[in-house]
């Protein structure tokens, strides 16, 4: 059997250290292509460029930076840039943690799932701090985790959501998603001619959460490895809201 074909992307653009550490602790495991953004799309979730053309930039011939979104880079390399689908696809390593609701944010995870609809095992990856600037551990992690992936594979439509803790790790759990804890933050300010201005942040009022959860795993300085369907289907409502069908036809029908 060939070598490995490994695909990266992120969301913060191809000059990203995150995504440089991540090649660089992948590259034995196969053949690497690096797809990304040519410039940082944080916070663009699983939007698609459907209303302007995208262009590629074609840096060498396992290096391309794509004029769009983290999903859609995936797509382009899937369906015309690379010659073979890839066995993986890693996304990050995002300078910066995918916890709790930013999961409906974060690009990083967002090409992770893109992946994973297009049946191709994929998991994202990042560091949990602001600014982090050594990704060596969460390197090793990628490592790791893509080993096994590539040995094991995973279950159709899942994708891993993968956080690593800044400074100690003391081990590595298997999580769910967190219920909101941050607190989102508007911060008014004024442009030189008076008018107002705003910028988006967030904070973290209290500690307390579920202790199977991602933010618990970081709070403990653990790995959060968080698996995630692209099925968004909540399967315990559809019989809940069976009852109001009978309602709902005899208002709506003709």
């Amino acid at each position: 059997m060939g070598k490995k074909r490994i695909l990266l992307t992120n969301d913060d653009g191809i000059g990203a250290p995150g995504l440089k550490a991540l090649e660089s602790a992948l590259r034995t495991l196969g053949d690497v292509t690096v797809v990304a953004p040519d410039a940082e799309r944080s916070g663009s979730s699983h939007a698609l460029t459907l209303h302007q053309p995208l262009r590629v930039k074609t840096i060498d011939d396992r290096h391309f930076a794509v004029g769009g979104t983290p999903a859609d880079t995936v797509i382009l390399a899937l369906y015309q840039l690379l010659p073979e689908k890839p066995h993986l696809v890693v996304s990050g390593i995002n300078p910066g943690g995918n916890l709790g609701e930013n999961l409906t944010y974060s690009g990083t995870v967002a090409a992770a799932q893109e992946a994973a609809l297009h049946g191709v095992p994929s998991f994202a990856i990042s560091l949990v701090g602001r600014d982090p600037q050594d990704f060596s551990a969460a390197g090793k992690v990628a490592y790791e985790v893509a080993a096994r992936v590539l040995r094991e594979g995973l279950p159709p439509g899942i994708a891993l959501n993968v956080n690593v803790p800044k400074h100690e790790i003391r081990g590595v759990r298997l999580t769910r998603q967190s219920q909101k804890i941050s607190q989102n933050l508007v911060c008014e300010k004024k442009d030189p001619r008076g008018k107002s201005y705003y910028w988006l942040d967030e904070t973290l009022p209290h500690r307390v959460v579920e202790p199977d959860s991602d933010y618990a795993a970081i709070f403990a300085h653990e790995v959060s490895v968080t698996p995630l369907e692209v099925d968004r289907t909540h399967n315990p409502s559809l019989n809940h809201l069976s009852a109001w069908l009978p309602e709902l036809q005899q208002k709506i029908k003709p």
